[in-house]
This record gives C-alpha cells, sequence and structure tokens, in this order.
C-alpha cells in the first residue's frame, strides 16, 4: 500500500523532476511538493502549472523536514548539490535520482557523504522528450515507460519501495539492474543514439559541399535526428559521466560502419538485403510491437 509523504523536494524542476512533481501531486501523494533551484522565474512557471506547490532559492528552506528528495539536476552538478544538501537533510531522508549514468552519480553520493547512505536509492526513467524544462513537464509522462532502479548493497528495502511505490504510481514498469550493467545497456541503447544524431545534424550544418541542407530533409531525416534537439549540458554530461562504455559502443558502431561501407562500395545487393531485413525483423519484434 502506497504511504503518503508530508514533503518531497524536487532539486531540479525541469521536464523530468517537474513531471515525477505533477504526477505524485495528482495522485495525492504527497501534502507538499516543494521545488529547488537557482531561476526563480522557473520555479515560478512550476507554481503556476500546478507541477510544484511551492519553492525556495535556499537549499537549506528546501530540504530540512523533506521525506524524499528527487535529483533532477545534470551529472556534472551531482556532487556539489548533494554536499550543498547534507547539512539540512533529517535522518531518515529518503534520496533519489533520474541520472542517466549510475556508476557516476554512486561515485558522487560516496565523495558527499564519504559513504552510501542506506536512504539512497539510485535510478533512471527511460522517458523523455526532446524538449526539455518545467513547461514540458506532464503527470502522465511515465505511463508504461520503464523506470530502471540501481540500488546498492547499502541500500534499505523500505526506501526502495518508497521509491519503487511512488514510480508505480505514475504508471511506471520499474525494474531493477546493477549500476554497472545499467550504464553498459544504456550507453548501447540511450546515448548511441543520440551521439549519432548530434554528430549527424554537426556534420551536415552548413556543409562546405551542400550549404542550407536542411531545407531539402523529408521525414526520414528528421526522424531519425529528433533527439539531437535534446538538451546539450544534459549530453554533454552524460558522454563524460559514461565516457568508457559510450566510447565502447562508438567503436562498435564504427566497425559496423566500415563494413557497412565495403558492402555499399561493392554494390553488394545480397548482402546489403540481409543487412535491412535482419534489422527490419529485429525492430518490428522487439520494439515497434512492444
Amino acid at each position: 500500500m502506497q504511504t503518503k509523504l508530508h514533503k518531497i523536494t524536487i532539486v531540479g524542476v525541469g521536464l523530468i523532476g517537474g513531471s515525477f512533481a505533477k504526477g505524485i501531486k495528482e495522485a495525492g501523494l504527497c501534502e507538499l511538493m516543494m521545488g529547488y533551484g537557482k531561476n526563480k522565474d522557473n520555479l515560478q512557471m512550476g507554481v503556476a502549472l500546478g507541477v510544484i506547490d511551492s519553492f525556495s532559492t535556499s537549499m537549506e528552506e528546501a530540504v530540512t523536514d523533506s521525506d524524499l528528495i528527487l535529483l533532477g539536476v545534470p551529472l556534472g552538478v551531482m556532487q556539489s548539490v548533494l554536499e550543498e544538501m547534507k547539512p539540512f537533510l533529517k535522518p531518515n531522508a529518503i534520496i533519489t535520482d533520474v541520472g542517466s549514468a549510475k556508476m557516476s552519480v554512486i561515485e558522487a553520493v560516496d565523495a558527499a557523504f564519504g559513504h552510501i547512505p542506506a536512504q539512497f536509492v539510485a535510478g533512471h526513467p527511460i522517458a523523455g522528450k526532446e524538449k526539455s524544462g518545467v513547461t514540458a513537464a506532464t503527470a502522465d509522462l511515465f505511463v508504461e515507460h520503464r523506470v530502471i532502479l540501481t540500488p546498492t548493497e547499502e541500500t534499505d528495502s523500505e526506501a526502495l519501495q518508497t521509491v519503487e511505490n511512488l514510480w508505480k504510481a505514475l504508471g511506471a514498469i520499474v525494474t531493477s539492474m546493477k549500476p554497472d550493467y545499467h550504464d553498459e545497456v544504456l550507453a548501447a541503447t540511450s546515448h548511441l543514439p543520440h551521439l549519432l544524431a548530434f554528430s549527424l545534424v554537426d556534420m551536415l550544418n552548413e556543409h562546405h559541399e551542400l550549404g542550407n541542407v536542411f531545407q531539402y530533409t523529408a521525414g526520414g531525416f528528421r526522424d531519425f535526428t529528433r533527439i539531437a534537439s535534446s538538451d546539450a549540458v544534459m549530453w554533454r554530461d552524460i558522454s563524460v559521466s559514461n565516457s568508457k562504455a559510450i566510447a565502447k559502443w562508438l567503436k562498435n558502431y564504427q566497425q559496423a560502419l566500415s563494413e557497412l561501407i565495403v558492402k555499399v562500395e561493392n554494390q553488394d545487393s545480397e548482402a546489403l538485403f540481409k543487412v535491412f531485413e535482419e534489422a527490419r525483423l529485429a525492430r518490428d519484434t522487439h520494439i515497434v510491437n512492444k
């Protein structure tokens, strides 16, 4: 049974943190939804849109007496944010996050606290949009989307259950895995596609041979590169925080591209058809029909 919390604090009221806040508020699972950040206009917009109940630009005021703190900040500032809030946390406060690279977050927690607190529950919702910010937040963002929790050996079972229950209340499909395996899987399935989209758009932008080629793009190009409209700061931090796994899968893709180039140059229609047909069947089986 879900327990109603008195106060939840969202540190970083953007798309993900804001959607979590709005969904929990609408589900009636929190008496006070507090937002924290440096941008007062963004926080005021969050209140106006019904995403949060109140806000503060003071970390002390924001997290004092909070039952749960959700960190929706860039990976690059995770440790400094944790250090800032540390003096004001009540002993049993649950801390969770939505970062896309889990080992770097766990390392930041360890560095900030000198250990991994039992009340820390690392998490990552596999949901989002190419648009960011509190104005893009929706209560149904996580419905039928997977949320991966990556508890450590230190994680308290009750804290883990509380976080899991909150995500389930938002309609999410909650699963657990080891944090290092999470980073490997997400490097291949999420981080790699984003970097490819960014790289392709950057390569073609005002290309010396083509000029403004984007005026001629159709649906296929737009579909493939939609995620290149994602937040640059977030993806910079993900690329740095999960660099080893991302570099590994970039190299794997580089090898696959090299093999594809040979097939195209050789006009090897049979080999090309095999690649395309196997890829089509794999996607239709595992993604389209899910």
